[in-house]
């Protein structure tokens, strides 16, 4: 009973939060997502990035570490989904990227904060860089034909993972009315980027809810599978463990949708599976946090 309360603690005002952002816009209420999204992704989530980079007290061998799990893990999805795409006979453009690649920011950053504390946001945090270097280039080649290396140079959370690393690396600090006014600001972004993942599922057309629903539910367990597998091989701590897991197994990312609809892929299926697999997360999520903890 006590861990049934724990994991509805944890997921509770997460998916709250979401189904404010989502209620929010049903009732018909102005949200300018393009607005929000800019402002938490180029200065609230860079800044809580940064700040919990050089706060962390999690040792630099074991970051280094989760980081070569996170790209083990990411390898692996790679090449299972590939060949189950392969197999299903499934346009490899509209669906490899959503099999692959999960809502880290919006969904696994508060999560995993929520579940694991400032030691499981530093974790989570090596995951949304990962995640964002791999989306911009073997991502947006997979819809688009090519790669997008000069996206990532322009990425304010690419710079602040690097800075916060340095910071970490070298063991400095920010002057305390900086680090407090960044703390401020990043303080913004969790809340933010639960809105804003409510306000964008209730704002998307889904089709196809079969296919979505049996694609949903075979991402969720083959990379929860995958994510305990690389945890086991890397020898990861149960914080550590549970992050790679919970990141791997969240929904599908919102930015497949994204650039589905951008680059000329089936943008209505990838739709499906970002509402079915949010959905389904509902449930599958604090299955997983009950495994977990």
């Amino acid at each position: 009973m006590n861990l049934v309360l724990t994991v509805l603690e944890i997921v509770a005002p997460v998916f709250l939060l979401a189904g404010i952002g989502f209620t929010w816009v049903k009732l018909g209420f102005e949200y300018r997502l393009q607005f929000v999204t800019r402002l938490a992704m180029t200065l609230a989530v860079p800044c809580l990035i940064f700040v919990a980079l050089m706060q962390t007290e999690i040792d630099r061998a074991a970051l280094g570490r989760f980081a070569l799990a996170g790209l083990a893990g990411y390898g692996a999805l790679t090449v299972v989904f590939i060949v189950i795409v392969r197999i299903l006979r499934l346009e490899r453009r509209t669906f490899l990227s959503p099999l692959i690649f999960s809502n880290t920011g919006n969904l696994g950053l508060p999560l995993c904060l929520f579940a694991f504390g400032t030691e499981g946001l530093g974790y989570a945090i090596v995951m949304l860089a990962l995640s964002v270097v791999y989306s911009f280039t073997y991502g947006i080649y997979l819809v688009a034909g090519r790669g997008s290396a000069l996206k990532i140079v322009k990425e304010p959370m690419v710079w602040a993972t690097l800075a916060g690393a340095v910071f970490l690396w070298q063991g400095w600090e920010t002057p305390k009315f900086l680090t407090n006014t960044m703390d401020l600001i990043g303080q913004m972004a969790i809340p933010l980027m639960l809105l804003t993942l409510g306000v964008a599922v209730a704002r998307l057309t889904p089709s196809k809810i079969i296919q979505a629903f049996w694609l949903s539910a075979m991402k969720i367990v083959v990379c929860a599978l995958i994510g305990w597998g690389v945890g086991w091989m890397f020898d990861l701590g149960p914080t550590a463990m549970g992050v790679l897991v919970l990141e791997l197994a969240t929904p599908v990312a919102v930015t497949s949708y994204l650039l589905a609809e951008k680059y000329g892929a089936d943008a209505e299926s990838v739709a499906g599976m970002v509402v079915v697999s949010t959905l389904m997360s509902v449930t599958s999520l604090p299955v997983l946090l009950g495994l977990l903890l």
